[in-house]
């Protein structure tokens, strides 16, 4: 619809987030003749792949899936080292897409978004930190669901006299380990990349267990000169693929259940499965390994098996085996030794759920054992300990809709939206990659929604329409769809997938419980009605 006559605005479309999503939106803006301009909070570009440098962060989707698929030329020019990139890597590669498409000209570094609010003639106006203002058509938030670290309110974390960080704010210079006592808290994504890492430099290390994961192999290995050729004589059947599947990756699908095979059979095939890169473990399965209870428990019993055959000691082992969830309950790492590194002797293990986390000190960390109160001593500390996942970045931008409507208040019962990529009452304002965005790897789903995105305001150009607004039904058709699948499925129905690391946050599902063949056909439905669920 029409607000009468357009207010004026410094840009068309403004993007907030130099990540994979946001670079992604920029170039498609550009590309369909919108005028374009990215805030970035970081001084470089790379989203999570700029802020998480710590040791050992590392893809764990195959390197030529995460990266863009738009041009055949950029795919033949970038030679990836490893089938699961190191960070360093995946950095230089997005300041290679920056460069070469020439986005960097729309791009301002080191502004953090403190505040965008709807006006009444259809405009957003958005501020920085720095006190500067942008008049804008439509509001684009490419913040992605990994944004703003999670650090507990530990008693005394900022009297501790030695080196802390998050992984997820990690310093630009390298952190120095050589002959250092470290605590690593937290055994999820990155905590168990970061321990085998920094193994060989330190003098101990410590790490703080609140919950057991799922662990498997990553099973990475450097690219072939082979390999290399195959994959650029295959762009477009592996573009085919992989802007087709279901989950994202170029991966074989199971059409079996679990019990289709015998127990043998099953047994070798959890072998083949343990051996396999990355999320094979989950994307090429058995089809109903997440929904029936008894395939998940002997597939977790295998993995179990697999710890205690790792790890020596007995105790050591038990305590490294989930007892709370099954497979895909919490997202599962996927490791480079791992669970060697607790037959180190420098290396400890401490179940803060035995044990709990009473204060950090200026010397370390006290835990209440037993009988007391038990201080460790350290140099180091490694705050691996999550993300306020989904809407975190979302909630802190302070987003003002129609009527003076936030967005904190609009969503304080969790996040409800339209094929996660609008929610009604904020017209013009768009969150691809945000909640309820994904079920699989990122990038693929993520570039479906700037598609779809570019797609919808294009249309809306062309129709004279200054206000694109989801409509209530649609939303709530959405929303439900979510609500409802996540009951269904296995996959992240703890911890940050449904908000329940952050205290105080509603606890509801932050994926998208429908997959992308739900994305598929919503975006098919909403063409074919001529884009009506956007008031168009």
């Amino acid at each position: 619809m029409r607000v009468g006559e357009s207010g004026a605005v410094d840009v068309e479309v403004l993007i907030v987030g130099a990540g994979i999503t946001g670079i992604y939106q920029l170039h498609r803006a550009r590309e369909e003749g919108f005028s374009a301009l990215l805030l970035e909070a970081g001084d470089g570009v790379g989203g999570c792949w700029y802020w998480n440098r710590y040791p050992g962060c590392r893809f764990d989707s195959e390197s030529y899936t995460y990266g863009y698929l738009f041009s055949e030329e950029l795919f033949d020019e970038w030679e990836w080292s490893e089938h699961f990139a190191g960070q360093p890597e995946t950095e230089r590669y997005l300041n290679h897409v920056v460069d070469k498409f020439d986005l960097r000209r729309d791009m301002r570094f080191g502004v953090r978004v403190t505040s965008a609010v709807y006006g009444d003639d259809g405009t957003w106006t958005v501020t920085t930190d720095d006190g500067a203002t942008t008049c804008c058509r439509f509001l684009i938030a490419a913040t992605g669901v990994l944004s703003v670290p999670y650090t507990p309110d530990i008693e005394g974390r900022e009297s501790f006299g030695g080196v802390q960080h998050h992984t997820g704010l990690w310093p630009e210079e390298p952190v120095d380990f050589r002959g250092k006592r470290v605590a690593i808290v937290g055994t999820s994504s990155s905590g168990v990349q970061v321990l085998p890492t920094i193994l060989a430099d330190v003098e101990s290390v410590a790490v703080y267990q609140r919950t057991a994961n799922w662990c498997t192999p990553l099973n990475n290995r450097p690219i072939t000169d082979e390999e290399q050729v195959t994959l650029r004589a295959g762009f477009e059947q592996l573009r085919e693929t992989l802007n087709t599947s279901r989950s994202g990756f170029a991966h074989p699908v199971n059409q079996k259940n679990a019990f289709d095979d015998s127990p043998k059979a099953r047994q070798a095939f959890y072998e083949e499965l343990w051996n396999s890169p990355g999320f094979m473990k989950l994307t090429y399965n058995y089809q109903d390994m997440l929904f029936n209870e008894q395939a998940n428990r002997e597939w977790c019993d295998f993995i179990a098996g697999k710890i205690r055959g790792i790890v020596r000691d007995p105790a050591t082992a038990e305590k490294l085996i989930p007892t709370n969830h099954g497979f895909g309950g919490k997202r599962p790492p996927f490791v480079i030794g791992y669970f060697e590194a607790f037959n180190d002797p420098k290396v400890s293990l401490v179940d803060v759920r035995e044990t709990p986390m009473v204060r950090v000190t200026e010397a370390g960390i006290e835990t209440s054992g037993p009988n007391d109160v038990d201080l460790r001593e350290f140099d180091v500390i490694v705050w691996a300990t999550g993300f306020d996942f989904g809407t975190g970045a979302l909630a802190r931008m302070g987003v003002v809709g129609r009527d003076g409507l936030t967005l904190n208040e609009h969503w304080a019962d969790g996040p409800s939206t339209f094929a996660g990529l609008q929610t009604h009452g904020f017209p013009n304002f768009f969150f691809p990659g945000g909640p309820h965005a994904a079920a699989g790897n990122n990038p693929r789903y993520n570039g479906d929604q700037v598609d779809f995105v570019t797609e919808v305001l294009t249309a809306a150009r062309e129709l004279g329409c200054d206000v694109v607004e989801v409509t209530e039904p649609a939303e709530e058709r959405w929303t439900r769809m979510v609500d409802k699948g996540a009951e269904a499925t296995g996959f992240g129905a703890l911890g940050q997938y449904v908000g329940s690391n952050i205290p105080g946050k509603a606890n509801r599902y932050l994926l998208n419980a429908g997959g992308r063949a739900m994305l598929f056909k919503v975006f098919a439905d909403t063409r074919e009605h001529g884009y009506a669920e956007f008031g168009i």
